[in-house]
């Protein structure tokens, strides 16, 4: 019954000989320039190619979020319209993730992780150009597949480019690279957005772009041949995109459409259905897009779930203050940017004491006491929240405690669900990470909007449209959503506390 599922073990590998050898023949890598691979230091010019793309994503992850109070203003747009600027970013890179990490494996990685930048480059100038929102949103879902690209690629090229005793040293390079692109996002985007205008913040991101692909061409290793053999699985990857739209629309529109109407019960519905359809597919295929045999071990399954949390509530935190500190507060985007610097700054300089930590304390006292700071940072928020003399103070002590407690939680917590995975499948193991990850930070958005939408019905507004939206509504609704991430923090405290050591 199996021969025919695309895919699948029984599948033929020769009926597909011609488009596989065109493919091969497209991804032809070049080889880096002979002098510079002759450089005893040539690993670490890959190393810092790599890092440029990393910070470039996270830069321009967080900049969008601080962007999008204005671009609501700009396009006269709700909210639900608004996020999908970020939201359209989030779910191609997440649909197209898995796709192109098998599409790697099997034509190499180092011209599709080229591409990669050419195509983040050239919609990152559709955005800047862009004459209304749909438009807008429609660049950046190019955006994302452009991400996917180079996410799919980054930590494999320098898996291949380094030397063995070296990676643990380029990985942590290359992790400080997003930290500082996160940390840098909220601020320097505030500047841009108040000094240049919006469209600057994708203007911002092109020379980078340009600049790491004519780098790569010269001097990223060759990287064919990981596995050659994998067959592509065609109907994982029709089925893995609308799972995912749908989903993701069900969840940020469900406030607007009613939790119980026929489009909401309806989307969660066939979003079910695909869901389980991709389900059954990845454990028939024989090359899976995501391997789900991991999922069978507890501890691994808890921390995937904690990851997704965790991102969930930094971004839906993004999301929820952007707009609190620029439309209810009525504060500068450089001023908001500066405010909401504090979240991932901290964040990054606990990050590293806390995964040291991590084989000592073990994630159940570490993870679960680092979403108790964060309790405590959401409670210190929404005590101050509604009060704009006191919120200068409040939100500085409130955002310093979030940022703590994700630092406490994220770094152990994915340490401990890397352990979870037997080592032949460390590589599966850190590619499912990175797409809940993404999958949690399209959740966080979505789920926010349809949280502060909600809040600002029951606050009496009839429109979410920022021009018809008061302060105080506004500062009312973003109450629900500090509840709403403190209840994610809950979960995700629960998932630590659930695991045991193996």
């Amino acid at each position: 019954m199996e021969q025919g599922l695309p895919g699948s073990a029984a599948a033929d590998g020769s009926a597909r000989s011609p488009l596989r050898a065109r493919l091969a023949r497209l991804t032809h890598e070049p080889a880096p320039l002979a002098a510079l691979e002759a450089l005893p230091w040539h690993s670490w010019i890959v190393v810092g190619l790599v890092c440029i793309g990393a910070f470039v994503g996270q830069l321009d992850a967080t900049i969008v979020q601080l962007a999008l109070p204005t671009l609501a203003t700009t396009f006269d747009a709700g909210l639900h319209a608004v996020s999908w600027v970020s939201l359209g970013y989030l779910v191609a890179f997440a649909s197209f993730l898995p796709i192109f990490g098998r599409l790697c494996q099997m034509y190499g990685r180092k011209t599709l992780y080229l591409l990669g930048y050419l195509v983040f480059v050239a919609a990152s100038a559709l955005c800047a150009l862009a004459p209304d929102l749909p438009s807008l949103v429609a660049a950046r879902v190019v955006q994302g597949i452009g991400g996917a690209l180079l996410g799919a690629n980054s930590i494999a090229i320098l898996i291949v480019a380094v030397p063995e005793e070296k990676r643990g040293r380029a990985l942590g390079v290359f992790a400080a690279a997003q930290a500082i692109g996160m940390s840098a996002g909220p601020a320097v985007g505030g500047i841009v957005l108040g000094a240049l205008g919006w469209p600057w913040i994708f203007w911002l991101t092109v020379p980078f772009g340009i600049l790491a692909a004519i780098a790569g061409w010269i001097a990223l290793p060759r990287t064919r041949g990981a596995r050659p053999e994998a067959r592509f699985d065609w109907l994982g990857a029709l089925l893995l995109a609308p799972a995912l739209v749908i989903l993701v629309r069900a969840l940020n529109h469900a406030a607007g459409w009613g939790l119980t109407s026929p489009e909401t019960i309806g989307s969660v519905i066939l979003s079910a259905g695909l869901i389980w359809l991709l389900v059954r597919q990845e454990r028939r295929a024989a090359f899976p897009l995501v391997d789900l045999k991991l999922f069978a071990n507890p501890r691994f399954a808890l921390g995937a779930g904690a990851v997704v949390l965790g991102y969930a509530m930094l971004y839906a935190m993004f999301f929820l203050m952007s707009f609190l500190l620029e439309h209810g507060y009525g504060e500068q985007a450089w001023a908001a940017g500066l405010r909401l610097a504090i979240i991932p700054v901290i964040l990054g300089l606990v990050a590293p004491f806390s995964g040291g930590l991590a084989d000592r304390l073990g994630i159940r006292l570490l993870g679960a006491s680092g979403m108790g700071v964060c309790l405590l940072g959401l409670l210190v928020l929404g005590l101050g929240v509604g009060d704009p003399a006191a919120s200068p103070l409040m939100s500085f002590v409130a955002f310093l405690l979030f940022g703590a407690g994700l630092g406490l939680f994220i770094a152990p917590n994915n340490h401990d669900t890397l352990k979870a995975a037997p080592p032949e499948l460390a590589t599966q193991a850190g590619s499912l990470l990175n797409l809940m990850r993404v999958l949690g930070t399209s959740l966080g958005v979505a789920g926010a909007t349809s949280t502060l939408s909600l809040g600002l019905k029951q606050a009496g507004g009839m429109s979410d449209r920022m021009r018809d939206v008061s302060g105080p509504a506004l500062v009312n609704a973003v109450e629900w959503g500090i509840v709403l991430v403190a209840i994610m923090a809950l979960i995700a405290a629960l998932l630590c506390v659930l695991r045991r050591r193996s």
